[in-house]
């Protein structure tokens, strides 16, 4: 698939998703001056652009593989200055951490550091080797302070005074937290990501489906939200993956991945995609819920951690599913932002949480290969009958 149109869009949301404009912040300054509300500061590293900063590295690097010349060379340099001026405005802000979700974007950061030490990449002033590291260091002592629960769990948004545990965390700070431990012979690190895999395993999954609820709390041992949210399973997927890279995280959480995985897919539908909740077959498709598990299927097969026939022809019809949704360099039938435990709005359209993974788990023209041939046991449809 020609995925230029995606990776442009992809740029240009990543500066300009979820900034306020000047008739916003005078809106926000009168509820806070006028009515008293506690109105949230802008953060420029939340989590959806986060994701789109993964999906843009994933392209930059996928382009430096299969594709030689010139048109290679624009796509890194058009990805490079992207990512510089994201991460450069986030610096020169004096490098705000506002909630667990902005570690997200420290995965691809720790990605752009190797870059600049092995100086096998230059992304301009402001961001030298040590710049960097000064800016992972913090992320990650955030990370290792931030409020957690009484088996180490970390809690979400403790600042609201809640004590539950998100699964949506794990997606977010897991892959950061254990690649920061891999990078710089951490190992705490590493094993708190691991712990936090660990802990939703034993606290917060449906031990009839095998599919995880949204999140729990310790102190009642009350399971919260759905079972089988589609973007739940992708936070998990995620997590799982991200603490995988190496043999201490593949040792604890390869054979649970693989379980987890089974029950995913068995709730694939005939069209390719995950449903908004996966076993609600009849109801909307979600793109991003899709678009995060067939990158995680991805992901798992690079890995070594799941092979066969099986995890290919499920990629494969996810990525069919996926391509149809796409309409002038967006991906649509994507459900809304979640706004708490069972709060799912069934609003669809094109959002950064269904562009983001969907860079990650579409196959770019003359990439290699990864999913199983044109019979994988899945109905086509045509683009627009989902």
């Amino acid at each position: 698939m020609n995925k230029t149109p995606l990776i442009e869009n992809a740029c240009k949301e990543l500066m300009e998703y979820g900034v306020r404009g000047r008739r916003e912040k005078c809106k926000n300054l009168l509820k806070r001056l006028l009515l008293k509300r506690k109105i949230p500061k802008e953060d420029p590293i939340f989590w959806p652009t986060g994701l789109l900063a993964a999906g843009l590295w994933h392209c930059r690097e996928e382009g430096a593989a299969v594709q030689k010349g010139a048109d290679a060379s624009v796509r890194i340099e058009g990805i490079d200055r992207a990512l510089a001026a994201y991460y450069g405005r986030w610096l020169k802000k004096g490098m705000p951490l506002a909630v667990l979700d902005d570690l997200l974007a420290g995965e691809t950061l720790l990605r752009i550091y190797e870059k600049v030490r092995d100086k096998e990449a230059d992304f301009g002033e402001g961001m030298s080797e040590g710049q960097l590291r000064a800016a992972l260091d913090r992320m990650a002592s955030y990370g290792a302070g931030h409020p957690s629960d009484g088996a180490g769990s970390l809690i979400y948004r403790p600042a609201n005074g809640e004590v539950t545990v998100f699964i949506d965390g794990l997606g977010l700070a897991c892959p950061f937290l254990y690649q920061y431990g891999e990078i710089f012979a951490r190992r705490e690190y590493k094993e708190k990501a691991v712990l936090q895999i660990a802990n939703f395993l034993s606290y917060g999954m449906d031990g009839k489906t095998g599919l995880p609820y949204h999140g729990y709390d310790m102190a009642d041992g009350c399971k919260y939200g759905i079972i089988g949210w589609g973007r739940a399973v992708g936070w998990l997927l995620r997590g799982m993956m991200g603490c995988m890279v190496s043999g201490y995280g593949r040792e604890r959480l390869a054979a649970p991945c693989v379980l987890l995985v089974d029950a995913v897919i068995a709730c694939q539908r005939q069209d390719g995609f995950f449903s908004w909740q996966l076993e609600a077959q009849e109801g909307p498709a979600d793109t991003s819920a899709t678009g995060m598990i067939c990158a995680a299927l991805r992901q798992g097969m690079e890995l070594g951690v799941l092979a066969g026939g099986t995890y290919e022809n499920a990629l494969t019809a996810g990525r069919r599913a996926l391509e149809r949704s796409v309409r002038e360099g967006l991906v649509y039938q994507c459900s809304g932002e979640c706004e708490g435990f069972s709060q799912y709005p069934q609003r669809y359209g094109a959002y950064p949480w269904s562009l983001g993974p969907a860079l990650e788990a579409l196959r770019a023209d003359g990439a290699e290969k990864v999913g199983g041939g044109p019979n994988s046991g899945f109905e086509e449809q045509e683009n627009g009958t989902i």
